[in-house]
């Protein structure tokens, strides 16, 4: 497996819904974009697709997910996380679970005008709403998009509660919309945590902020009054979870008054892609990676089932989970996280937005 620098995956598997795909490794495949044998081979550039979505909340019915309802602003992620669950969601637009996932983007750029409509429907009804339940809603683009922000901007009009998921620490530069949901008992934010180690961190999840930066964002989110924690997600057991406990200990220095955690997930083509990345950055551990995944998912790479896909099973998930317990334990991070409500949600009007506050 080539690497890409700034890239997770380094190449494109087939998608499992097309019948035809470019195959590079083919003679004559890709005679345009050919490279010089000792040249690192370059990374393609990240696009970006528009997209009129007709809706924009959507609605899932896992019993292992806390919530029901999610807004996601983009599909695809430049974080490049490799080992992320979502890449074949991409397959469902035509792409591939690899490389496209992390450079193509589709950006759905109504979502704000949607989310308001939607919320101001009197069918809907108040609810929690996730941010980041499939990819990742401060990635990149969102810096100069600000969509994350115009939608977080209507969550606080509505005083709708909304939990967010992310590995960026753009996060910050919302603080003051996140102040206002917090006023209203209706913001809950948790920084994504895999690694300390920032040359494992820089491979696995090549363009999302940097450990220490994840931090930052939880110490100044902490600070403004936002209810903040961590979610150790994911534990790679033979690779990340000897970290637990350090993790637990910085996160909580930091101000993190909540924690969770998710066993690694590799479902469809994430399996080869993770494997892939094992063999070309840590090969002398590849084998030891790939047995505890397979010992937590019952012999598998990849276990589906419902109360079984967030913790996994077996002894070595049983430590995890123990491990996991006693460190948050020992570093004084209360085992409940914040409880949101929707009893102060609202209906502005136009115009009108704080006249009767």
């Amino acid at each position: 497996m080539d690497v890409l620098k700034g890239r997770g995956a380094a190449e494109n598997p087939p998608n499992r819904f097309e019948k035809l795909w470019l195959d590079s490794t083919c003679e004559g495949a890709g005679e345009g974009d050919s490279w010089p044998d000792n040249d690192e081979k370059p990374a393609p550039r990240t696009e970006f697709f528009r997209e009129t979505a007709k809706s924009i909340l959507a609605q899932n019915q896992s019993p292992d997910i806390g919530f029901d309802t999610s807004v996601n602003p983009y599909r695809g992620c430049e974080h490049g996380c490799i080992y992320c669950y979502a890449r074949p969601t991409h397959e469902y637009l035509g792409f591939s679970a690899g490389l496209d996932f992390e450079t193509k983007i589709i950006v759905k750029h109504n979502a704000p005008e949607l989310l308001r409509k939607e919320l101001s429907s009197l069918r809907y009804k108040p609810r929690l709403v996730a941010m980041s339940g499939v990819t990742d809603c401060y990635q990149p683009i969102e810096r100069e998009l600000c969509l994350t922000r115009r939608c977080l901007e209507i969550l606080a009009d509505f005083r709708n509660p909304v939990g967010i998921v992310t590995k960026n620490h753009l996060i910050t530069r919302d603080v003051d919309v996140l102040q206002k949901l917090a006023a209203s008992q209706a913001i809950s934010v948790c920084i994504s945590v895999t690694t300390l180690d920032k040359d494992l961190a820089n491979k696995m999840e090549p363009r999302a902020s940097a450990p220490h930066k994840r931090l930052e964002a939880i110490e100044t989110l902490a600070r403004a009054g936002i209810p903040v924690g961590v979610l150790v997600c994911p534990v790679i057991p033979g690779l990340t979870d000897h970290e637990i406990p350090a993790i637990l200990q910085a996160v909580a220095q930091a101000g993190a008054c909540f924690a969770g955690y998710n066993m690694i997930q590799l479902p469809y083509a994430v399996k080869d892609l993770f494997d892939e990345w094992l063999q070309a950055h840590f090969p002398e551990r590849r084998d030891k990676v790939i047995s505890k995944i397979c010992a937590v998912r019952g012999g598998k790479l990849y276990d589906a089932d419902f109360g079984q896909r967030m913790t996994g099973q077996g002894v070595i998930a049983e430590q995890v989970r123990s491990l996991f317990r006693i460190a948050r334990r020992k570093a004084g991070i209360p085992e409940q996280g914040p409880r949101l409500s929707s009893a102060n949600f609202r209906r502005p009007i136009a115009g009108q937005l704080e006249l009767f506050d």
